[in-house]
């Protein structure tokens, strides 16, 4: 169980998320993306229908539905699934104080699902430190973190830092960052080198070696409903993507992680 976090803006993490997770996928594994933020972007890019009706993650941390009910199968990608977020998750942060065991609340949603049926399960964050973030840390194994290869990338990841090591000091020791993934890479660019050479010489071998490429196809494939991969799976991004999904099933592949 990985997620994706970084609560900067514009990093590619939902895009990622969806990427990665679209790549595995296509490669046989079984996987399940969780949209965990309140703008629903990743259900967007995956296809997934949602209106005033869907049962969503939503429902699972506050009213405890169970997530195999709620998860939709993805369009045109076998052995994905994705439990969808709507608007109703804005409110959740608010919601989820006065519970018991707030920051176990998705957790306590994957001990009730068989997990063992997945090779993979990604949650997607919300761009902030606040209580969703904090459920999505304390429900998953690892902490995948993209950065992107611009002026100010590292700026406030000191602070995501010090939330994962609050999470694994009092919620989840065995928590650990797994994997960074530069994107947004500009080969043309000194800037891109530079960032790319000072996250690697800070968090050594967690760094993918891949990196994703700036690329108008990875932008304009959400608004097809689509992954990259299946948009235009010849393009550099969609290449990129695939590179960096083998890579992390190289590392040390697990059942339901």
């Amino acid at each position: 169980m990985i997620s994706v976090a970084n609560q900067k803006g514009g990093v590619g993490k939902t895009t990622t998320t969806v990427n990665i997770a679209a790549a595995l996928a296509m490669h046989g594994q079984r996987v399940l993306v969780v949209d965990l933020d309140p703008q629903g972007n990743a259900s967007t890019a995956l296809g997934v229908e949602r209106d005033n009706q869907t049962r969503s993650i939503y429902h699972c941390l506050v009213e405890d539905e169970e997530i195999r009910k709620l998860a939709q199968p993805v369009p045109d990608i076998p052995n994905l699934w994705c439990a969808p977020a709507t608007i109703d998750l804005a409110g959740a942060e608010i919601e989820l104080v006065s519970l018991v065991a707030r920051e176990a609340r998705l957790k306590r949603a994957f001990a009730a699902y068989d997990t063992s049926e997945l090779d993979y399960i990604l949650v997607d964050c919300p761009p902030s430190l606040g209580l969703l973030t904090v459920n999505a840390m304390v429900a998953c194994d690892e902490v995948m973190i993209p950065i992107q290869c611009e002026y100010y990338a590292l700026e406030g990841l000191g602070q995501l830092l010090r939330n994962v090591e609050l999470v694994q000091s009092h919620l989840n020791p065995g928590l650990s960052i797994s994997t960074i993934l530069l994107t947004m890479y500009d080969g043309r660019t000194r800037l891109s080198q530079q960032v790319a050479d000072e996250v690697r010489s800070h968090f050594g071998e967690v760094v993918l070696n891949s990196v994703v490429p700036r690329s108008v196809r990875v932008s304009e494939a959400p608004s097809y409903g689509q992954s990259v991969m299946t948009y235009d799976p010849s393009s550099t991004g969609a290449s990129a993507y695939a590179d960096s999904a083998r890579e992390m099933a190289h590392r040390a592949p697990t059942a339901g992680r």
